[in-house]
């Protein structure tokens, strides 16, 4: 499937699931009415109420030298001026008793997908929703634990956590300047919290907005084409830092950090997928990571890296 048969769905109404893989190569492409018989399910935007779970018995992440030493790469291309926001991210080993069905049931997420008995995903974070004639994208960049003293304040006050958020708004707003018009920041660095497992955690958000006009249906494969890889889990330049990424990770991110979206006729509403949880032959993979820039921070970084991993 291709992003010109997205057009051709669109341009009939007719109602679709939309997946991608981070590099936007590998598309699945389902129509609302075979979800089922290809064991796939989604909840969007949905309401929920708190459920407890037994969640992750154990995980077994890259030990921080090794780490330390992608970071170091990463900071060293910074300073070469070859990127200036890359987000860094690594698979961690869990162990559970969960199935991907089980895990999807009962993690506590307004954005979650099961794709088959492959992966499942239970994102924070909003990618573009249209509506009418108006786009909207909602990047999520800045984490802390909720139980800090102040943790509100720290993060909207801190110099380093601004300077990554301005640049990957900017990033986005140029971004869908490529497909809308009267771009601009509706909402600059909003909070929202996050049940992270054992924990909470804050979240820093903006919400950017653009016109697509009211032929957006017909061209919604080149909307999303245009968009992808989404800019606040690759990073700023696109083209340069994804080069980065592909020299520095030493994985592929295959679905993680990619998109899912639900096209039901007349809106899109679509999430990035971090979060998530991926079942290989050696068992479960969860991958995870955090924007870099030449201000951050190799151990803190690493523990944001191990925080985001969680059942929520």
């Amino acid at each position: 499937m291709t992003f010109d048969d997205l057009n051709s769905l669109g341009k009939r109404a007719e109602p679709f699931l939309f997946i991608s893989d981070f590099k936007a190569q590998n598309l699945q492409i389902i129509p609302l009415r075979e979800l089922e018989e290809n064991d796939v399910e989604y909840r969007i935007e949905k309401n929920y109420t708190p459920k407890p779970h037994s969640g992750f018995l154990a995980k077994r992440a890259l030990p921080f030298e090794q780490y330390k030493k992608k970071f170091d790469f990463v900071i060293e291309k910074i300073k070469a001026g070859e990127t200036y926001l890359l987000n860094l991210t690594q698979p961690t080993k869990i162990k559970t008793k969960l199935t991907l069905k089980e895990i999807f049931e009962c993690a506590n997420a307004r954005y979650k997908l099961r794709y088959k008995d492959e992966f499942v995903c239970f994102s924070p974070e909003k990618f573009v929703t249209i509506e009418d004639s108006k786009i909207s994208t909602f990047p999520m960049k800045g984490t802390i634990d909720a139980s800090i003293l102040n943790a509100k304040e720290l993060i909207l006050n801190n110099d380093k956590e601004m300077a990554e958020h301005v640049m990957v708004v900017d990033l986005l707003r140029n971004d869908l300047s490529i497909i809308a018009k009267n771009v601009k920041v509706e909402k600059f660095r909003y909070i929202t919290e996050i049940e992270a497992g054992e924990k909470k955690l804050l979240h820093v958000s903006s919400h950017i907005s653009g016109d697509v006009g009211d032929d957006w249906h017909a061209r919604i494969g080149d909307i999303l084409k245009a968009l992808l890889p989404a800019g606040s889990i690759s990073g700023a330049p696109k083209k340069s830092t994804l080069d980065i990424i592909e020299q520095v990770e030493g994985y592929e991110r295959g679905y993680f950090s990619g998109v899912f979206g639900v096209y039901d006729g007349k809106t899109f509403k679509s999430a990035v997928m971090i979060r998530f949880v991926e079942k290989t032959q050696e068992g479960y993979t969860y991958k995870s990571g955090g924007g870099i820039t030449l201000d951050s921070d190799a151990k803190s970084e690493y523990a944001e890296l191990l925080d985001k991993v969680y059942l929520p």
